[in-house]
């Protein structure tokens, strides 16, 4: 059984920043692929970053620049340093971890941005 298990969310104004967290619990042998996804109410969930076991990085083109993915592959957790906030960057922020052939996704953590 594989949980995940995110933090960091909250209400912050235009401008500002939030680093959330994302920490993979249970019987893991190995993570490949990581990353974070956001449903906007009223929208589809929709990719913001992922990160492969080795770094490699992939951008959403509307938060590039200004949102950063990383991951402590020991402590199996994965992060995403949000700067520069916008309004329209409000939503459920979720998880995602690949592990074998599974995904995995966390429960989301609201971000609400106010102009």
């Amino acid at each position: 059984q594989v949980q995940l298990v995110e933090s960091g969310g909250g209400l912050v104004q235009a401008g500002g920043s939030l680093r959330l967290s994302c920490a993979a619990s249970g019987t893991i042998f190995s993570i490949g692929s990581m990353g974070w996804y956001r449903q906007a109410p009223g929208k589809q969930r929709e990719l913001v970053a992922t990160i492969t076991r080795s770094g490699s990085t992939n951008y959403a083109d509307s938060v590039k620049g200004r949102f950063t993915i990383s991951r402590d592959n020991a402590k199996n957790t994965v992060y995403l340093q949000m700067n520069s906030l916008k309004p329209e960057d409000t939503g459920v922020y979720s998880c995602n971890a690949i592990i074998l052939v599974t995904n995995y996704w966390g429960q989301g953590t609201q971000v609400t941005v106010s102009s």
